[in-house]
């Protein structure tokens, strides 16, 4: 019996390899970088799974080449690289990782807000360039986080767990979301509130919406000039849900007191400007950058493939309604 050929576009931890090699072939990308869009079209022909990163677009120009494919799984909770509604027109199953890396972000996005509050990133650097003269009073003054009030934008799994672990710092919760979060209500006397309510209440804001149509430039200068000027925007979610060339102007003017940012509108580039400022801290989309977290992501993303190449609904599948043709 033929085993599934299997195709990977990066390197993935180990664990989730060895679960498709048990009764796959699998290639994987050599390289330590994305597949050039040639490169990738070229090695997905007569693959019969293929595992992408949010790097690869998934649209009609990809399934082409992947004729015949029984499935492909992103190795990203994210799956605004896929395009859902061609892949469910010719009946092909796409998954995400869901769920395995929400502590991760979650704490990834405490990280930067820490980070920036605290000028972390700013006196370090003056103590590995040897200019720090010794202690004083006024030097490396940062933002308070103890009982300041903190604002959820997407209160979904990540924004949810984001807004659990304030719990250590007293911290009121204001939630912006399409749906009510009992749960979070229940848990932490969070309270819905209106997007604008929530820009002009909060301490620290902390997006973790998904990229939609609707939430493309979701914050952009009109936004910035709504929050405090001692307020703080941390975003793990997607880049482009922030205008960053308007949020180069607002920390530069001192509309908001800073920013941490895991995720750029312009991967990998970010815009001029954001790299020289000292109110930002920045990270190379790290978020789920855990043990635990990219273990949980290869395993769920193989499972997912095995799933697919057997012809059954994989675990998380964006599109299950294939299966019901």
């Amino acid at each position: 019996m033929n085993r599934p050929k299997i195709y990977i576009t990066r390197l993935i931890p180990q664990f989730g390899i060895d679960l498709l090699k048990a009764t796959c072939d699998v290639e994987i990308n050599p390289h330590d970088r994305p597949l050039t869009r040639q490169e990738l079209l070229a090695q997905i022909k007569g693959r019969d799974g293929i595992v992408t990163m949010l790097t690869d677009k998934v649209d009609a120009e990809f399934l082409d080449a992947a004729a015949g494919v029984k499935g492909v799984a992103n190795f990203a909770v994210g799956f605004d690289n896929m395009d859902v509604k061609e892949a469910t027109k010719r009946g092909v199953p796409l998954s995400n990782t869901p769920g395995v890396l929400t502590n991760a972000t979650a704490e990834m996005a405490w990280a930067l807000l820490f980070a920036v509050c605290r000028r972390v990133v700013e006196s370090d650097g003056v103590m590995r360039a040897g200019q720090w003269p010794g202690w004083a009073p006024l030097q490396f003054i940062g933002g308070d986080v103890t009982g300041k009030t903190l604002g959820i934008v997407g209160a979904g799994r990540i924004g949810a767990a984001m807004a659990r672990k304030s719990r250590g710092f007293d911290m009121p919760v204001l939630y912006c979301d399409a749906d009510q979060n009992e749960k979070l209500e229940q848990e932490l006397d969070a309270k819905k509130v209106e997007f604008e309510e929530l820009l002009a209440a909060s301490d620290f804001i902390s997006v973790h919406v998904p990229l939609l149509p609707e939430t493309r430039h979701l914050f952009g200068a009109k936004q910035f000039k709504m929050m405090k000027k001692t307020a703080y925007l941390i975003n793990t979610s997607r880049g482009p849900v922030i205008n960053e060339a308007e949020l180069v102007d607002a920390l530069k003017n001192g509309d908001i007191a800073g920013a941490g940012l895991d995720v750029y509108e312009f991967e990998p580039k970010m815009v001029d400007g954001l790299k020289d400022l000292n109110n930002v801290v920045v990270a190379p989309h790290t978020g789920s950058a855990s043990v635990s977290a990219r273990e949980g992501m290869s395993r769920l993303v193989a499972e997912n493939i095995l799933a697919m190449v057997a012809g059954t609904p994989a675990p998380t599948c964006l599109n299950p309604e294939i299966y019901k043709k």
